[in-house]
């Protein structure tokens, strides 16, 4: 057991599970970066290094085991936070004890993001959205074949590298492996980002409820404001239904088979391309309105989204960040990934010049 948290005093983290005999490292607790019912997140900096670091504080519950630890434990991936290590430390209380996850830290969010641009009355350069959601669909690419739900994705728990343009997912406090046949709770997600299967009250959902939140955030980077921005459940469905016209029985039976009651005005869908500004490309249009679709199973799998045109500037080999620098890695993809594409879907995902060894051996396995 450590002791507690305090700002300004040095906190010895343990190393990573895989290291075990690494030395421990010191970090010493800044400012709070962050705080709900989750509990709170301090910004630390490593002694000697200066490096830092986020130290997510959570409150454990000796009943039951922290799903967000194990499941960010079992993961590793590029446009994944990172965790370093993780650490128990009594709380103020008899008894309480706080779990601790010291993670990579990022400076912004897209969530800050978005908002700097609207405080600024600019649009978010189209070039950053195909970025940040490419990176995105990377995350689900490597969580969904594993049967991890992330249930939170906003744009809140996106931190990006303004400087890189690199994006990683956040806060696993809600992700679960969902098992066929096993029930879930419905109320998860975040109201604006929250799939219509789950306002129908689905316990028996996919992690295609992922793949609606990412279209929202998507969304929410062409318009700098939320897509579907509800008061309550009731009234997020209402927003639903203004863009994507009333769902019919057969639809909503895909969302939930046990939902009967059926009671909603005959409204048509909005066109797509009036929700947007009417500069907004065609393929964004296009990409974000096969997303947000209500039959679950017709949303795009992650590979199926990394083939769509929206994505194709970020394959050419000039294109580069606003700022000058050179893109983020972006065709890194490991041979667990390629497993999942067609070798056609290989080619269209991966540009000529970023194709390496990995890519020619995953090519020649499926020959």
């Amino acid at each position: 057991m450590h002791k507690a948290i305090q700002l300004g005093e040095p906190v010895s983290i343990p190393p990573h599970p895989d290291h075990p005999n690494d030395p421990p490292i010191v970090a010493i607790p800044d400012r709070v970066i962050g705080s709900g019912s989750f509990g709170v997140v301090y910004l630390a900096k490593i002694e000697g290094t200066g490096e830092r670091i986020a130290i997510k504080k959570v409150l454990q519950d000796r009943r039951f085991k922290n799903r967000e630890h194990t499941i960010m434990q079992s993961v590793s991936h590029t446009n994944i936070v990172r965790l370093h290590s993780a650490f128990f430390s009594p709380g103020s209380r008899p008894a309480e004890i706080y779990l601790n996850l010291a993670m990579d830290y990022y400076p912004e969010t897209v969530f800050s993001v978005v908002k700097e641009y609207a405080r600024m009355r600019q649009s978010m350069p189209m070039l950053l959205a195909r970025l940040y959601s490419y990176q995105l669909v990377r995350a689900l690419l490597y969580l969904h074949p594993r049967g991890i739900s992330h249930r939170d994705i906003k744009p809140q728990n996106l931190l990006v590298n303004p400087e890189t343009g690199k994006l990683v997912l956040c806060d696993f406090g809600s992700a679960k492996v969902l098992v066929p046949g096993e029930p879930n709770v419905a109320y998860i997600c975040s109201r604006y980002y929250r799939a219509p299967e789950l306002i129908f009250g689905a316990t028996d959902y996919t992690p295609a409820i992922d793949t609606w939140s990412l279209g929202c955030c998507c969304a929410e980077l062409l318009l700098s404001h939320p897509l579907f921005p509800g008061d309550t459940g009731v009234d997020q469905l209402v927003e639903i239904i203004k863009v994507l016209g009333t769902p019919t029985r057969e639809q909503i039976v895909t969302m939930n088979r046990h939902y009967t009651d059926y009671r909603f005005p005959n409204i048509r869908p909005h066109p797509w391309p009036k929700v947007f500004r009417s500069r907004t490309p065609s393929d964004a249009v296009d990409f974000i309105s096969s997303v947000l679709v209500y039959n679950p199973a017709n949303r795009p799998s992650p590979v199926e989204m990394l083939t769509h045109p929206f994505f194709n500037k970020l394959r050419e080999p000039t294109t580069k960040l606003p700022n000058g620098r050179p893109l983020p890695p972006l065709f890194d993809f490991s041979l667990e990934e390629y497993s999942l594409m067609t070798k056609e879907q290989m080619a269209q995902i991966v540009p000529k010049h970023m194709r390496n060894e990995v890519y020619e051996q995953a090519l020649a396995m499926k020959l």
